[in-house]
């Protein structure tokens, strides 16, 4: 069993993956005040028997790393993944300055590119102790680091843009099983430039991009080929969010359905929200128990 959990965390993004082998994985950070203790408590629990852990930062908009100061000294990242980057910024956050040290680690930083690979990240093996761990199923669509647009947008940051383009396509699959997809918040005119650059498999859980924005809506031929089961609207403002550009799909939008888990198992996605009053109508219901704290919104079953 694979456990994916989308945190509702206002303007904002911030995930995490329990693996169905020996992996935890946490994508972005949008911690407050107000919620970080609990949301640091639960990563401690839910993580705490498994022997690999890291981090995947999309890119270093405070949305996306916010309170990651915080984060690191309650629970130490030892494996910090990011696109290689000189991102910089006017006026520095105490987040985005614990993003630059991580970022510049030798010990604890991994640049993360298109095809890329690692030991148990997308590769199984040993640890120290002879452990042979199962890897966690994580690959990494883009970006191609010799394209022309994404080397413009590396020196946007540079200079101190906006950082959003420059993040990651991410791709979590469990054989036979579920396909997940994580796009940060790449821009339309963007992934329009790059169209032709990527090749997407069939996707079950798509995530869309900088919370489902209209300025994030992903290109027909995309959807077309990724012909995603479910799609994530984020919480951005409900008047920026790009409802009737995904209208041929079925859509969960967080901002209603509030936290969010996805329970995979074998062909099975069970799917369970905060709010009791949300509803979908294109699950199936399967009355499933839980000891999650959430309501059960209902159960995707796959076609593989």
């Amino acid at each position: 069993m694979s456990i994916i959990k989308s945190f509702a965390v206002g303007n904002g993004d911030m995930f995490y993956i329990k693996h169905n082998t020996p992996n935890f994985t946490i994508i972005d950070c949008c911690l407050s005040d107000n919620n970080r203790e609990k949301i640091i408590d639960e990563i401690k629990e839910e993580s705490k028997n498994k022997i690999i852990s890291r981090f995947i930062s999309t890119h270093p908009d405070e949305d996306h790393i916010q309170q990651l100061n915080y984060l690191d000294d309650e629970s130490e990242i030892i494996n910090f993944y990011c696109v290689k980057n000189e991102a910089t910024k006017l006026e520095e956050t105490d987040s985005f300055k614990r993003y630059c040290k991580l970022r510049d680690s030798e010990k604890k930083a991994f640049y993360i590119s298109k095809g890329c690979y690692r030991k148990w990240m997308n590769r199984d093996g040993e640890d120290e102790n002879g452990h042979y761990i199962y890897n966690a199923g994580i690959n990494i669509l883009w970006p191609i680091i010799s394209n022309e647009y994404f080397k413009r947008e590396l020196e946007n940051v540079k200079n101190g843009t906006c950082p959003n383009n420059i993040s990651p396509i991410i791709k979590y699959s469990i054989k036979n099983s579920v396909t997940v997809l994580w796009m940060g918040d790449l821009e339309n005119d963007f992934m329009e430039n790059i169209i032709k650059e990527i090749t997407f498999p069939k996707i079950n859980l798509l995530f869309a991009p900088h919370h489902g924005r209209k300025s994030g809506r992903i290109p027909d031929a995309w959807l077309k080929e990724m012909d995603p089961d479910i799609i994530i609207m984020g919480e951005a403002p409900s008047k920026n969010l790009d409802y009737y550009g995904y209208d041929d799909y079925n859509k969960i939008t967080q901002n209603s359905a509030i936290d969010i888990i996805f329970e995979c198992i074998d062909t099975k996605m069970h799917i369970y929200v905060s709010n009791k009053n949300y509803s979908v109508d294109f699950l199936d219901k399967e009355n499933i128990y839980n000891n999650y704290n959430c309501f059960y919104l209902g159960t995707l079953n796959l076609k593989l």
